[in-house]
């Protein structure tokens, strides 16, 4: 499956950005999806997943409790909506899809499809 993040820029601590992510197939619903991000000098790192219905969802404690992973199947789009950003939360982030969320959120070395990165970076 092909992946078009978009949403990224410029913001400043504190605000709030809402990234999202297209999927170019119709069996999008049969995916589970997450989002990864990295740093400059830092390795990929798994933020958020949700599974192909919704019913489970992930998160990276770094961002629990200020982003919000959701998909759209209608859509074919997987959003994160981020909120009380900080300057930590700098980086390039990353949509990725599976057809299983075990893989996206404990080895997503073998995650089967990635999108091309969207920019965020957080100004303090």
């Amino acid at each position: 499956v092909q992946l078009q993040a978009s949403g990224g820029g410029l913001v400043q601590a504190g605000g709030s950005l809402k990234l999202s992510c297209a999927a170019s197939e119709s069996t999008f619903s049969m995916y589970a999806m997450g989002w990864f991000r990295q740093a400059p000098g830092k390795v990929r790192e798994f933020v958020a997943a949700i599974s192909w219905s919704g019913g489970s969802i992930y998160y990276a404690d770094s961002v629990s409790g200020r982003f919000t992973i959701s998909r759209d199947n209608a859509k074919n789009t997987v959003y994160l909506q981020m909120s009380s950003l900080k300057p930590e939360d700098t980086a390039v982030y990353y949509c990725a899809a599976d057809p299983e969320i075990h893989t996206i959120v404990v080895e997503y070395d073998a995650v089967g499809s990635w999108g091309q990165g969207t920019q965020v970076t957080v100004s303090s």
